[in-house]
């Protein structure tokens, strides 16, 4: 398989979010990427309580992407166990107890990820809408990757309907790009193009809008002129955001 070089982060990007409090856009970094703190305030291990852990990790990607040291928090009242059981399953970044990190370390700015309508300390706040799963037992049978392209593929501030039909669309997407990635990553590399650079980029950077991220991965599959090199570093680089494992059939037969 030929050689595969890192993708490189964008140059100098500038995450906008919309703070909940007040409905404006602002800025998610501070100002010379000092240490932002991504605080996740969940209530209990509910199926809306992950997607909050699953926004604040995009948070948490988006910024390190970007350059930005970032701090991420967990504030939970109850249930963390099973919270950072689905952290390690969903492949979610790990936070840091609140109970155990003290007041701070003295960052540049506080960002709040919570459910729409929970009350946080001040600071900027990203709202995240509920889920609302099929019947209780769905979670039971979903693969983990499956879950997380299936919460991915709504913005955060769109309610989730969770159902069979929902699982069954990432489950068949899921398996698709990774048969194309690892088909793909048999050509010779070639660079990200710059028109599927720029769009992502103009996705990623807009209130962290993942399924226009999405939107841009089909299209690099499907547009005919791409050298099959660069879809791969394409998918490869957005992965890195997404954390969908993308690679993860890489060598496995043709």
């Amino acid at each position: 398989m030929p050689a595969r070089g890192r993708s490189p982060a964008y140059a100098q990007p500038v995450l906008h979010i919309t703070d909940a409090r007040t409905g404006e856009s602002v800025d998610a970094a501070p100002a010379r990427r000092g240490l932002t703190r991504v605080e996740v305030h969940v209530p209990g291990s509910g199926t809306g309580s992950l997607r909050v852990l699953l926004v604040a990790d995009l948070l948490v990607r988006a910024l390190e992407l970007g350059g930005t040291p970032v701090w991420g928090v967990l504030t939970a009242e109850r249930d963390q166990a099973e919270l950072r059981a689905w952290v390690v399953t969903l492949g979610i970044r790990p936070f840091e107890d609140t109970r155990d990190v003290g007041t701070g370390l003295g960052e540049a700015q506080v960002l709040h990820v919570a459910a729409e309508g929970d009350a946080t300390p001040e600071g900027v706040r990203i709202a995240v809408a509920p889920v609302h799963p099929e019947g209780p037992g769905i979670l039971e049978g979903a693969a983990p990757d499956v879950l997380r392209l299936a919460l991915l593929s709504h913005r955060r501030g769109t309610p989730v309907r969770l159902d069979a039909a929902a699982l069954d669309e990432a489950r068949a997407t899921l398996a698709r790009w990774r048969r194309a990635v690892a088909s793909w990553a048999r050509q010779p590399s070639r660079p990200i193009p710059d028109e599927a650079r720029a769009r992502l980029r103009t996705a990623w950077e807009d209130d962290l809008d993942v399924p226009a991220v999405l939107d841009v991965l089909t299209w690099v599959e499907t547009v005919s002129e791409l050298p099959d090199g660069a879809r791969f570093e394409t998918y490869a680089h957005a992965d890195r955001l997404l954390g969908l494992d993308l690679t993860r059939d890489l060598g496995s037969p043709a």
